[in-house]
């Protein structure tokens, strides 16, 4: 594994020998996508699993807007439900949901809008998130942690 810097922030890659389906980027090298992009597809895969086994109605996974994504929209009854999942391997570094910033709230928030004049919504809203530390597909601990955040109030 090999790092560079890019924009003050660290990036992490895998050099491995190059599939030949793949491209090189340079001599003999080829990158592999990070574990931890895979990490969060099953996060987000178990959390729709869990939500609609709550009797959730998942209506977009990975709805994009600009510079922002939410992992889950889903209908709870008649409130319209924005999902953040954060998943981690391990909490050596803190809890998953620890790592929902106010940034990530904010890009949240303007896709919620976004998507709320697009489908003509004007009732209840929420923002929940679902933390997933994740060690198998038979070892995982869940939590939902609805109402996470409202858009304005800071605490």
């Amino acid at each position: 594994m090999a790092s560079s810097r890019h924009g003050g922030r660290r990036f992490f890659y895998y050099i491995s020998p190059r599939p030949a389906s793949f491209p090189e980027h340079g001599p003999g090298i080829f990158i592999r996508m990070a574990r931890h992009n895979d990490l969060g597809k099953t996060g987000e895969t178990l959390a729709r699993r869990y939500l609609e086994g709550q009797g959730y109605r998942i209506l977009e996974a990975n709805w994009r807007y600009r510079r922002s994504e939410i992992d889950l929209i889903a209908m709870d009854g008649q409130i319209l439900v924005f999902v953040e999942v954060k998943t981690r391997g391990t909490d050596i570094f803190g809890k998953p949901e620890e790592f929902v910033t106010a940034r990530k709230e904010k890009l949240m928030v303007a896709a919620a809008i976004a998507y709320m004049e697009s489908i003509g919504h004007d009732w209840e809203l929420r923002f929940d998130i679902i933390s997933i530390l994740y060690r198998s597909e038979t070892d995982y601990q869940l939590e939902h942690f609805p109402d996470a955040f409202f858009p304005g109030l800071e605490g």
